[in-house]
């Protein structure tokens, strides 16, 4: 091999490497990312997803979490996104401070990711996520009474949340997916008085269902009470005379033709008396 070839092929290595090294035209986007493509400025609208990719070696690639996140205010403290106590204070129709305690679900939308990096930046969480669901509260609480949230209708509520948090985000590449009410701290009388009125509903519930019962035991005693009624009715038609006779003979037949070594002292019909019966050994 000449030389000049062996220069040429060392120099073609020399490049690459360079171009390997210090332009790395090479990104991978990890699970559950997106890769947002940044040439001098400007942000190109497609998106790279997961994945080994060979791109333009002067782009920058951001990448953006596309995947389920949770936001958590919360009244412990260390336990949500800001430290300290971070429950949300909001009025009810009757005019009651509550403190909230939720977490909410919601992820990045993919194809929105560009739009967002331009518009709002990485940081869509504080900007969009955290006021959007705080408005979403309050504008909500103020519908419901203390007793709703806190017991009643609080699937309700939260659903209701979730529907203007989705409306709210619209146009901001958020989709939200679930709210969790973890927990409604009410003022301490309050509480005490929704407890008492659940507590006596309760037993108003159970006492209507005693009633209720000993109402359909009473139904069931009269019905069993006329059905014997009619039944001794029927019965007492039937017995005639003629068959009252009938049943005596065929009695009598029965204790003639019995085993047993008894006497058998027939009454007269007229003097209304049932036959005696003595024991042949009753004078041994």
């Amino acid at each position: 091999m000449k030389p000049r070839t062996i220069g040429r092929l060392i120099l073609g290595v020399l490049i690459v490497l360079f171009i390997l090294i210090f332009l790395n035209p090479i990104v991978i986007v990890p699970a559950g990312h997106v890769g947002v493509k940044v040439l001098f400025g400007k942000v190109y609208p497609g998106i790279l997803t997961s994945g080994l990719h060979i791109v333009n070696p002067l782009l920058r690639i951001h990448k953006m979490d596309v995947r389920l996140q949770a936001y958590t205010m919360s009244i412990v403290q260390e336990e949500g996104q800001k430290y300290g106590d971070d429950a949300i204070d909001a009025l009810t129709s009757e005019g009651l401070k509550v403190r909230l305690d939720l977490t909410a679900w919601f992820r990045l939308i993919p194809q929105d990711a560009p739009r967002v990096f331009a518009e709002i930046g990485e940081d869509y969480v504080g900007k969009v996520v955290r006021p959007m669901l705080r408005t979403a509260i309050r504008d909500i609480a103020v519908k419901y009474t203390a007793q709703d949230i806190y017991s009643s209708r609080r699937e309700e509520f939260v659903n209701a949340v979730v529907q203007l948090a989705t409306s709210l985000a619209e146009g901001k590449g958020i989709e939200v997916d679930r709210v969790l009410l973890r927990n409604v701290k009410l003022p301490t009388e309050v509480e005490a008085a929704i407890n008492a009125k659940i507590a006596a509903d309760q037993e108003a519930q159970r006492m209507r269902f005693v009633l209720e019962k000993e109402k359909q035991e009473r139904e069931r005693k009269i019905i069993e009470a006329e059905g014997i009624r009619e039944a001794n009715k029927i019965i007492a038609q039937g017995l005639t005379p003629n068959y009252i006779q009938w049943y005596r003979i065929e009695m009598m037949k029965e204790l003639i033709h019995s085993p047993n070594n008894n006497m058998i002292m027939i009454i007269p019909e007229e003097l209304k008396s049932a036959p005696i019966i003595m024991p042949q050994n009753l004078g041994k």
